[in-house]
């Protein structure tokens, strides 16, 4: 079938697109600048933010996956152009489109609203789709790895330093992109029930705490790492450091301290195991990551 994606340049839209590719469906692609030729994809010259780009995106699609998505902005208003006004877009262009299926990458941030900016505007963009009439599903993933990701690589780095500074405490959960790019493929094949949000991970049942993920990102580099908490108000001053030296470039902000101190980002509503269960055991995803990032130079 013709699937519509965003945030195919992305590194969980790059995975999902060549996925559906592969299993032959006509995809079409959304891309802000010229992308190389990848069979079975049609690049899209557009953006969220060009509504006469999204109606061509859709055009005679059967579904749109909807990935693209602002993790990182200077202000409030950053995040709400990029995940509320840009999922409004493209819901309003798939509805006069007349498409019915409707996936949505969430984030388990828009559990806690209140907690940072980034998770307020994902929740807002969780209220436009539910809002909308079509026939969604929508993915909260936890963390996201794998081949690809930048996110995730400087701890990579630190393990391999044999030292990880960690957030004071909690448990998160984890979800390796192939894993996550296949329940998106499967919810857009229309092979579960409408308004669904799930919540898929890795399996382990009660995620991971901080420590025990040091320890398993270090033996996938072959380095034993000694974790190390670090207290938040020594993540909020250097927040404050990295915005001086970087600006806008800054990867640890204030809204970002404020979700890596949260003590629970485990997942609450998995998939039903008929539907779709993860086939990437995390030590092995580590290890399979790591000798990725070493090949292309990252690491």
């Amino acid at each position: 079938m013709r699937l519509a994606i965003t945030g195919g340049t992305g590194f969980v839209g790059g995975h999902l697109i060549r996925l559906a590719a592969r299993a032959g469906h006509e995809v079409r692609a959304l891309a802000r600048r010229a992308q190389p030729p990848l069979a079975g994809v049609t690049w899209i010259d557009g953006a969220l933010d060009r509504p006469g780009s999204l109606g061509e995106l859709v055009r005679e699609s059967k579904a749109v996956i909807h990935v693209a998505g602002v993790v990182n902005a200077g202000d409030r208003a950053g995040f709400a152009a990029g995940n509320i006004a840009g999922t409004q877009a493209i819901t309003n262009a798939a509805g006069a489109a007349g498409v019915r299926r409707f996936v949505h990458v969430s984030s388990l941030a828009a559990r806690e609203p209140a907690l940072s900016d980034y998770g307020w505007s994902k929740a807002g963009a969780e209220d436009v789709v539910s809002a909308s009439s079509l026939d969604w599903a929508m993915v909260r993933p936890p963390a996201i790895y794998g081949p690809g990701d930048r996110e995730m690589l400087e701890l990579f780095r630190m393990a391999r330093r044999g030292l990880m500074p960690l957030p004071p405490g909690g448990r998160l959960s984890l979800i390796h992109v192939a894993d996550l790019a296949r329940l998106l493929l499967t919810l857009a094949e229309g092979r579960a029930a409408p308004r669904l949000i799930l919540e898929p991970d890795d399996g382990a049942p009660d995620g991971w705490d901080h420590r025990a993920l040091a320890r398993a990102i270090g033996a996938a580099v072959g380095r034993r790492v000694l974790p190390l908490p670090v207290p938040s108000a020594l993540l909020r001053a250097g927040a404050w450091l990295d915005g001086r030296l970087r600006g806008r470039g800054a990867k640890l902000t204030a809204d970002r301290v404020r979700y890596f101190c949260h003590p629970d980002w485990v997942v609450r509503a998995r998939p039903e195991s008929d539907l779709w269960l993860p086939e990437i055991a995390t030590p092995a995803g580590l290890k399979a990551t790591a000798e990725w990032y070493r090949a292309e130079g990252w690491l």
